[in-house]
């Protein structure tokens, strides 16, 4: 690790040793406005981050950057009802649920982050993503019983005990926070220093201030206002600012895919792809202006890409001119990926016919099933999250077989469909590129 960081993430215990060793320099500064947009800010800044981690999450189906998302709305959430207990600003008096909630929140957080930082397999990892609903209700759940239990001054946390008193009691309680980020930490400078990625150790720097907010938020139990305790609440905002800016400086496709599990970044599938493109697009593009074939793609594209997504939880990982491109089984969770690409090639030529106008070119599939690397590719400029081998490209050799309205699916797509689906066997096909005739069928029906 550099000599500049470990000063970084050393100097803050040094300043608070040195502030309760030197208590005459440990000034008092109550400023109530100060400490309540400080709090605030902090938490929509880890509002925001939860929302475009999880989003992230949830499309790829990633269960670390959904444990991240979560630790990030915990923290939002209980940064919001600490911003609250500011006496003067929202609330007449202080409340000590709301003065706690910050440190209890951050605890929280660290639980999750220490629990984002474990390289899940495949299977684990898609548990946890079926469970995402339950985990976020859970988060708010908790959020909605902190904040009744303060504003109804129920036990343990009436207003008539004192806030230092009840901030005593979190030891233990602050220490597993502790032990937890610590523990996050050390995994993403793992992931940082293999992947050589600067969000990845913006991550592990963050949860590094993180586990020694916590320190000093014990350290300062007694210092409210005073500069030992200001110190976790500014440890508290850099902590999240400085993942926020490293998130931003990333290109924007892929933004969080420095910090994909392993199975996400680089994994091997089994899956079934779909192309379909439009025989005769050229002539036609020939004879009608851009503005034509524009409306007929739209037309075509706005029914089918939606199709593909809704009705058979496919990926349309891209248009390249009149074509499209489309994956099953991409994240690991559809074992009956053949079937559906089947099902969705089926119901793309139904619907393009239903679409299609007169003089409009007619579209033609290639269904191919087999093993691909599933993962990111590119840097700034350009980075996608596609998968990779023969699989693809006999795919779209397949389409190119077709004739318009046809269905050509390869021998393994075939052999995981049911024995009834009506199928015509064509001739051994010679494939550029391949070594051997390959193997393929007309699909006419399931």
């Amino acid at each position: 690790m550099p000599v500049r960081i470990v000063i970084a993430l050393g100097l803050p215990i040094v300043v608070i040793v040195a502030l309760r060793a030197a208590p005459d320099l440990d000034a008092r500064w109550e400023d109530q406005p100060a400490h309540f947009w400080i709090v605030l800010v902090a938490g929509v800044v880890n509002a925001g981050l939860a929302v475009a981690v999880s989003e992230a999450g949830r499309r790829r189906k990633d269960a670390r950057l959904l444990l991240i998302g979560l630790a990030f709305l915990a923290s939002a959430g209980f940064l919001g009802l600490h911003a609250l207990a500011t006496p003067g600003v929202l609330l007449e008096k202080g409340n000590a649920g709301f003065v706690l909630a910050t440190p209890v929140g951050l605890v929280v957080a660290g639980l999750l982050a220490a629990a984002s930082a474990i390289e899940y397999p495949l299977r684990t990892a898609l548990v946890i993503v079926r469970h995402a609903r339950a985990l976020v209700g859970g988060v708010l759940g908790l959020l909605a019983l902190w904040a009744l239990f303060s504003l109804a001054e129920l036990p343990p946390l009436r207003d008539t005990v004192a806030p230092e008193d009840a901030e005593a009691t979190l030891g233990v309680f602050a220490l597993l926070g502790v032990l937890s980020y610590g523990f996050a930490a050390v995994q993403y400078f793992r992931i940082a220093a293999r992947r050589d990625s600067k969000l990845a150790f913006a991550i592990a720097f963050a949860f590094a201030l993180l586990a020694e907010s916590l320190v000093i938020v014990l350290a300062s139990l007694t210092t409210s206002w005073q500069l030992s305790w200001w110190e976790w609440h500014v440890l508290m905002a850099i902590s999240f600012f400085t993942i926020a800016a490293a998130a931003q400086r990333e290109w924007f496709e892929e933004r969080f895919s420095a910090l994909y599990l392993d199975e996400t970044l680089a994994g091997h599938r089994e899956v079934t792809v779909l192309f379909a493109d439009l025989s005769g697009f050229t002539p036609f593009a020939e004879a009608n202006g851009p503005e034509a074939v524009h409306a007929m793609l739209v037309s075509y594209f706005g029914d089918l890409a939606p199709m593909i997504v809704d009705d058979f939880d496919g990926e349309v990982q891209d248009f390249v001119g009149d074509q499209i491109f489309a994956i099953f089984n991409k994240r690991g969770d559809h074992p009956d990926h053949a079937l559906r690409g089947a099902k969705a090639a089926l119901e793309l030529q139904r619907r393009a016919a239903a679409i299609r106008q007169p003089d409009w070119p007619i579209f033609r599939c290639g269904v191919n099933t087999g093993p691909v690397l599933a993962g990111v590719v590119g840097d700034r400029g350009h980075r996608i999250h596609g998968v990779f081998g023969d699989t693809v490209n006999l795919g779209s050799r397949l389409e190119g077989q077709a004739k318009p309205g046809e269905i050509v699916i390869a021998a393994t797509t075939r052999d995981h469909l049911p024995d009834a689906a009506r199928v015509e066997p064509l001739p051994p096909l010679a494939i550029k590129g391949k070594a051997e005739p390959v193997q393929a069928y007309v699909l006419r029906g399931l």
